[in-house]
């Protein structure tokens, strides 16, 4: 079975994100797949992205969090990157809410549902305000990465 450890890295961490808009956003996440060699072709991938986005809405949930998704053939292997945003995206929260935790979650053409099991159980970890706080307070993407690695158990 695959481990947290094996998707996500210090390096799929981004504690400033410069984007203000959901698609930047998702566009300088994929940037950082990319840049660790687990994604291709970055707009291919984007624009997998954006259309599960306009498709469902958003993928904003309550309390300020993100988790954007897709399968794409522009993807090498699965794949986790997070982005801290200060001012807040608008991701398409029911509460209205913009989102200042962004997980992107990345999975290949006809990979199993690894990336459902992976957005699940990041869903039942961000419900507790603890692992939120602890992601909005850590100072580096290596304090982010062994917070969602103590946390997010696959």
């Amino acid at each position: 079975m695959t481990s947290i450890e094996v998707l996500t890295s210090p390096s799929l961490v981004s504690v400033n994100l410069a984007a203000t808009e959901p698609r930047g956003v998702i566009e300088e996440l994929a940037k950082l797949l990319e840049a660790d060699g687990r994604v291709t072709d970055v707009p291919s991938y984007v624009d997998a992205v954006w259309a599960r986005e306009q498709e469902t809405g958003g993928t904003g949930m309550e309390s300020g969090i993100a988790i954007p998704h897709a399968k794409s053939p522009s993807v090498l292997r699965p794949s986790v990157a997070f982005g801290r945003s200060e001012a807040g995206v608008d991701f398409g929260a029911e509460d209205g809410s913009a989102a200042d935790l962004i997980f992107l979650i990345a999975a290949p053409e006809g990979e199993d549902d690894l990336h459902v099991r992976v957005l699940s159980r990041l869903a039942r970890r961000l419900i507790h305000e603890e692992f939120r706080t602890a992601l909005r307070e850590a100072g580096s993407p290596e304090a982010v990465y062994d917070v969602i690695r103590r946390e997010v158990e696959l």
